[in-house]
């Protein structure tokens, strides 16, 4: 009998494969990222349907095979790919965050629950929305990315130098560095974000949300900017979903 295991994940990405099957790539709660063969997937007579699709939140039955393993049934908990693939600026900031995702957790099979929450919990959010307007699509993405790299081991410093570790506050922000650098140790060129900036960025950080409230836009797009750049870097290389974002106007 072949080995079965039940998990919940959230869907990153597809792949087709031959003729009906898709290659699902998936974020799950107890075994990390596993990459999982949906057969028949693609036929309009799937009994898998649309739940296999990016940013779907699922039980899954899956069947442990030599190279891949194989989705033997998948229960939708939340259909978040509806809602965020019908408005752009969800669709392309829930892109960024799936595309973190896959790249944070590199390494198959290794749990990864905190990094699955934190999507998980971001991916509800943008769909849901909020009905005080304290939540924009950009603002949700921002503060997943800061959440995840932190979890993966990269905090920003937003306050003491992220160099040298003299106590701040500081004036310039380097994503080489990590974050607020002092004088001494900034780099050439190194932007220089308002108070109110780095104020929203701690906020983020933390998933403060009420300090996010009633924020300028002016500030929101500074950060949003600081973010993608510290990202990237840590990452090590640009994120192709992040060209994609419109910043709040």
């Amino acid at each position: 009998m072949v080995p079965t295991y039940r998990d919940q994940a959230v869907v990153l990405r597809t792949h087709k494969l031959g003729e009906a099957d898709r290659i699902i790539t998936l974020l799950t709660r107890e075994h990390g990222k596993v990459r999982a063969v949906a057969r028949g997937v693609r036929r309009t007579s799937s009994k898998f349907g649309g739940r296999l699709e990016p940013f779907s939140h699922v039980d899954l039955l899956l069947a442990t095979g030599r190279s891949l393993d194989s989705i033997a049934q998948a229960v939708t908990i939340r259909n978040h790919s509806d809602v965020i693939g019908r408005d752009y600026q969800r669709f392309t900031t829930g892109q960024v965050m799936v595309e973190t995702a896959d790249r944070l957790v590199p390494v198959e099979g290794e749990p990864a629950a905190q990094q699955y929450r934190l999507l998980a919990g971001a991916l509800r959010t943008l769909a849901v929305g909020t009905t005080d307007g304290m939540r924009s699509p950009v603002t949700i993405m921002d503060s997943y990315l800061l959440r995840a790299t932190a979890s993966a081991g990269y905090a920003p410093s937003l306050s003491d130098c992220a160099k040298c570790g003299a106590a701040g506050p500081h004036e310039a922000f380097s994503p080489q560095a990590g974050g607020m650098v002092c004088r001494a140790c900034r780099p050439p060129g190194s932007p220089q974000p308002s108070l109110a900036t780095v104020a929203y960025l701690q906020a983020l950080l933390v998933g403060d949300w009420p300090a996010t409230r009633g924020v300028a836009a002016g500030v929101v797009n500074e950060a949003s900017e600081l973010v993608s750049a510290f990202t990237s870097w840590q990452l090590e290389r640009g994120l192709r979903s992040l060209r994609h974002v419109q910043l709040d106007e």
